[in-house]
Order: C-alpha cells, then structure tokens, then sequence
C-alpha cells in the first residue's frame, strides 16, 4: 500500500511539474501581487503557503476558476454550496481483491485531485493507444467540479461475507434503508457498494467527471445505477423544486461550524476513516406533476405548510421566520418535518427523464440527498413518518433508495479508502 502511495504522489507531482501551474494557483498568485508582496528569496512555496489568505478577495467568476479544494479535513460536495448541476452514481463491486480495490482508489484519487485543480490526466507517448482523459470538458474550467465518496452497507458485507476485511470498521448507522409505507422501490434505482457523486456548475464539466469514474473502474467495478440533477436559483436565495417551492431552507438553522458539527459530521466513536464524515441519505422521489399542476394554489400550499411564493410558513411573513408548527395543517410536510425536531443539511436536485411509458407522463421529480451525523435519529424516523401521514404523499412516490457512509477529508497523498483498506 505504501509504495502505491509513494507512486501515485510522483505521478501527481509529475503531472503538475508537466502542466505547470494549475489556474487555482495562478489566480491566487495574481491576488496576492495584488497586495504588494514580493517573492523574493523565499522562493514561490512560501507564497503558495500564504495564498489561501486573500480567497476572499477573488470575483465569484474566479472563485469558480480556483475551484473548490480536494484536500481538506471534510470531503467537498457535502456543506459545499450547490452547485448547478450533478450526477451521482452507484457502482456494484466486481473484484474481491483487496490489492485490484485499491488500485482503482489510486486512479480515482488521482483523478479527483487534477480534475479539481484543473488538470488533466496525462497521455502517454503512443498514438495508437487510447486517450488517458476523455476531453470533452477541456477548456471549460474547473466550475467548482466537487467529487464525494461513500460507502455503501455491502461494501463491508455482502451475503455474510466479510468481503474485503473491514467488517469490524463499518460505522455505527450505516445500514439498508428499511422499506417505509408509500414506497415504490425500484432495485434499479436503489442500494450499492460504492457511490460517487459529482457536482459542477457547468454540466459538460460534471459530466465528464462521472463519465471518467466509470471509465477508470471497468473491469473493478460496475454502475449500479446513475442519476443526472439540476438546480437554479436567483443570487442569495434558496432553489425551488419542480413543484414551484423553495427546498432546503432550513439549511440556514445550522449554517455555522457549531451546526454542522452538531448535524452533519460523524461522532467521535465512530471509526477513525469516518472522522470528518457523514451519512449520505438518498431518495428519488417520483413527482406526479400533471395531478400537481391541476391542484388548486391553497391545496399546493396545504400540501406544503408554507406560501408557495414566498416561502414563509403559515401565518409567518418572510422564509425563515420560525415556523410554529401548530399552526400548520396537522397533515402538511413541513408540520411532519418540524414535529420530529430534528435537523439535516439538505443538497436535492431536480430531475426529469422524458415519458413514464408505463403511465404516458412526465418522468421527473427529486433526487433527494441529505447528509446527516446520525441517521438513524435524524433521518429513518421522519422517512417512518412521512411514508405514513405526509399529505405530499397524494403527489409523490419514492422509487428508489440508499444510504451511503462517506468518509473524512482527504490529506496531500492520501488516496480514497486509504485509512478503511
């Protein structure tokens, strides 16, 4: 494993040292001339140290260009602000080699960290041979590309089988998501040993991410399954769904470090490849939005709990005024959610896929993703709930399912799953 390690970080290096400076780099570097220092005889790896300062001074356009680090304490595409677009995908594990494992977590990791810096997987010096890199993105920009790991139940036993070694590393919550009334569940769209879930806000960029995974994972791994999101939203307020109401805004209840400690990454007994982690939660939730549509105003709002323009809640004037559920019809969505008192970092997007052929309508809905600290607290109970009473309920139905335990931060020349293999 260490000379794998100590191989993929001069293959990295060698990467960066053949296409110079990532545009990350350039840019900061641009801003910190901006503010008179010098180079001088400390050379550029004092000032790359320094540059991280002055993000804050750079546009949004070249926040965007700089990306979003692949190395940090907490994986990026979890408390990340969302991007425009993304795919998530699950994959079905075809190897029980420990060794073969770990060499796609090598390529997957190198991947990750060129394509977030804006880099590219290097060819080698043989036209006859295929490209190392797809290029379809090439030019784009990075465009706050994000890449998120996690760790599906049958990663760590499958069939009774301790597949890989790491059954007594499992975390504490990581389970099958139980089948909740209402559910509709397609083993299509459910479950998986691995998934990976890209964002950007170019969607040729996020594309080409996912693409890219699952090209370098033939042979090791198949796609169990793949969903493509989207979402948009005017500057500074929270996306709509696709039934015309704002989703997500209690996200704002927790957005501080305290908040996403106490929701959002796992505890301090969990095992030590989780810490700075989090429970993945997902559901595709089909919309039945030709029966919505013929809804009147007040049924839509009933439905919710909130005023559809607005956002505010029932007898409340602006978004995030404190909601006081007893106020709210006993059956509506947000009553439900507020009654368990509990808290999740919300990160949905929207989805569509042309017809329902069994039905003739609109295929389209929610790709709904959640990270939570402890879901079996924070999430399976309100699912309980919600399958049983939620009035949103007569205009949706939950086709697919899965829960995924992903891991911390990755460290410069860590690879994926290094600290769980």
């Amino acid at each position: 494993m260490t000379d794998k390690k100590s191989e993929n970080q001069t293959e990295k290096t060698e990467a960066k040292e053949n296409k110079g400076m990532t545009r990350r780099e350039m840019l900061k570097l641009s801003a910190v001339a901006g503010t008179g220092i010098a180079v001088g005889a400390t050379g550029l790896g004092t000032i790359l140290n320094v540059v991280d300062q002055v993000d804050k001074a750079l546009t949004p356009k070249e926040k965007a260009e700089t990306g979003v680090p692949f190395y940090a304490s907490n994986q990026a595409g979890i408390i990340t602000a969302q991007q425009t677009y993304c795919y998530i995908a699950s994959f079905d594990i075809q190897t029980e080699s420990r060794q073969i494992l770990q060499d796609l977590f090598v390529k997957w990791t190198k991947f990750a960290d060129l394509t977030t810096s804006g880099g590219v997987l290097r060819d080698v010096d043989n036209d006859m041979l295929p490209p190392n890199d797809t290029g379809e993105a090439d030019g784009l920009g990075i465009s706050n590309f994000t890449v998120t790991l996690g760790y599906g139940p049958t990663f760590f036993e499958k069939d009774g089988k301790d597949r890989f070694g790491v059954k007594t590393k499992k975390p504490k919550y990581l389970e099958k998501i139980p089948h909740m009334a209402h559910d509709s569940l397609d083993e299509a769209y459910s479950d998986g040993d691995l998934c990976i879930q890209v964002c950007a806000d170019d969607q040729q960029v996020a594309f080409h991410g996912i693409r890219n995974f699952i090209r370098l994972a033939s042979g090791v791994a198949v796609v169990r399954w793949i969903e493509e999101g989207f979402l948009s939203a005017p500057k500074n307020e929270t996306p709509r769904n696709l039934f015309g109401f704002k989703d997500g805004t209690a996200n704002v209840d927790h957005d501080s470090n305290k908040g996403y400690k106490d929701v959002v990454w796992a505890e301090k007994d969990e095992p030590e490849w989780m810490r700075n982690g989090s429970y993945l939660g997902y559901r595709k939730i089909q919309m039945l939005i030709e029966i919505w549509d013929r809804s009147s105003l007040l049924d839509q709002e009933d439905t919710f709990g909130r005023k559809k323009a607005s956002g505010a809640a029932y007898h409340k004037k602006h978004e995030h005024d404190k909601v006081d559920p007893s106020k709210l019809p006993a059956d509506s969505h947000v009553r439900l959610a507020k009654d368990t008192k509990q808290q999740m970092h919300r990160r949905a997007y929207s989805y569509t896929n042309g017809i329902d052929k069994s039905t003739g309508t609109i295929d389209a809905g929610l790709l709904f993703i959640c990270f939570t600290q402890n879901p079996a607290k924070q999430f399976l109970p309100m699912l309980s709930i919600m399958g049983k009473m939620d009035k949103l309920n007569e205009y949706t139905v939950p086709i697919g399912s899965a829960m995924f335990a992903c891991q911390g931060g990755l460290a410069p020349g860590e690879i994926f799953g290094e600290k769980l293999l």
